[in-house]
């Protein structure tokens, strides 16, 4: 059976400029947070507080400055623990210029409000221009309308998006930014530290060590965007062009959503290869309300428009419950592509075939169950990765096959 590759053709860059390094910096050149302008020897005034009257020779500035600067998005809700830490690192970024922090407080009912104007003098009084907007309604409105707001009330010409229970290590908007001009219609992301450090170990493996291609490659797997969101960073026509995020509130999975929204765009990902977020769990955390099998649906639905329509057959690897979970969920001209499933434990592989009983077919499907080494790619892997001591990736890695033209992930 002859295979076709997938995904590379969505590319919007070679291979080889989806990694990106940042370059090294002066070591005598001193980080300021203000921008110096021509002819004066000492730093540009703050910009004006949107509640005082403007004097006439800070109406250009501010008006020279407004777009220009990066805007750093901070959806609230009820952040209180975490919001002192997080405002700080804004304010210890060596960004050299001007930059823009919007905030959207989302219906908090602790103390976010009163922590949130205490660090609008701080940071403006250090040069970043701080824009305020937020409710008070009994309930909040969500992730996805949050977000929204805090970017129709920002003016910077790049978006670098921050959970209000994180924190952004003095670098990132420097290194982010840098990375956004050279790829204009990608998302940027990071690589992470997670808190506490043992939470979530195979995730945040994952997340850090994924190679350019995989960026790419790796989006129908359970763990969601190849570049997490907190630490998202990309220009605001590209967003524009792409769209909002999904205002359906608790329970819907607003970045994924977007993340594939800008897949089909054609947009691309990049990781700045450093450690730039402080990435916190913790049981309040949104992403925790979202059900897995909302997720799962959207994934494959995903796989079934991305990739599926450029193979005529092919074979899952798994031929237990996340496998047979799969086939079921497949769309019917979906399942007749399937030729097998395959597997290594003999028991499966003994029995023959698996027999899909719910179906109204008659008679009802049965697929046959192969050993890995007899059946052919292309593979759709059901099987999780850094659980099995690398057994299965060294039965992988045995097969010599390309990822994302004779396999994709789906774990």
């Amino acid at each position: 059976m002859d295979t076709v590759p997938i995904l590379m053709h969505s590319l919007p860059h070679p291979p080889s400029l989806l990694s990106w390094q940042a370059p090294a910096r002066c070591p005598t050149r001193q980080p300021q947070r203000r921008c110096l302008s021509p002819g004066l020897r000492k730093p540009l005034p703050p910009a004006p507080r949107r509640d005082q009257h403007m004097r006439p020779e800070r109406i250009w500035l501010h008006r020279y400055w407004r777009g220009r600067a990066p805007s750093i998005i901070l959806p609230v809700h009820n952040a209180e623990p975490w919001l002192d830490e997080c405002l700080n690192s804004v304010l210890q970024q060596d960004f050299e210029g001007t930059m823009e922090l919007s905030i959207f407080n989302d219906a908090s009912k602790d103390k976010s409000g009163t922590i949130i104007e205490k660090w609008k003098v701080k940071l403006e009084d250090s040069g970043i221009l701080v824009v305020i907007g937020g409710h008070d309604s009994p309930s909040p409105r969500g992730v996805g309308y949050s977000k929204n707001q805090a970017i129709a009330q920002s003016s910077g010409d790049y978006l670098c998006f921050l959970d209000a229970d994180d924190v952004m290590m003095s670098q990132r908007v420097r290194l982010q930014h840098e990375a956004a001009v050279q790829h204009p219609t990608s998302i940027i992301g990071c690589q992470v530290r997670r808190d506490p450090p043992d939470s979530t170990g195979r995730y945040t493996r994952w997340v850090n060590q994924l190679t350019p291609d995989q960026l790419l490659t790796q989006v129908f797997t359970s763990h969601g965007p190849t570049v997490i969101m907190p630490t998202w960073f990309c220009s605001r026509a590209w967003l524009s062009h792409v769209g909002p995020f999904d205002e359906g509130g608790q329970g819907v999975p607003e970045d994924l959503l977007l993340f594939y929204q800008h897949l089909r765009k054609g947009g691309g990902a990049v990781r700045v290869d450093q450690t730039l977020l402080l990435y916190r769990y913790h049981p309040q955390a949104a992403t925790r309300s979202v059900l897995e099998a909302t997720i799962w649906t959207h994934r494959v639905r995903f796989l079934e428009e991305r990739a599926l329509p450029h193979w005529a057959a092919f074979t899952i690897w798994n031929a237990g419950k996340q496998g047979r979970r799969l086939y079921r969920s497949l769309s019917a001209a979906s399942r007749r592509k399937v030729v097998a499933f395959c597997d290594v434990d003999q028991n499966k592989i003994q029995k023959g075939f698996y027999c899909y009983e719910d179906s109204q077919e008659r008679p009802k499907p049965r697929v046959p169950v192969l050993h890995f080494r007899a059946a052919r790619p292309p593979f759709v892997i059901c099987v999780k990765l850094d659980l099995t001591g690398g057994a299965f990736e060294d039965n992988l890695r045995s097969l010599h096959l390309q990822e994302g033209r004779d396999f994709l992930l789906f774990s």
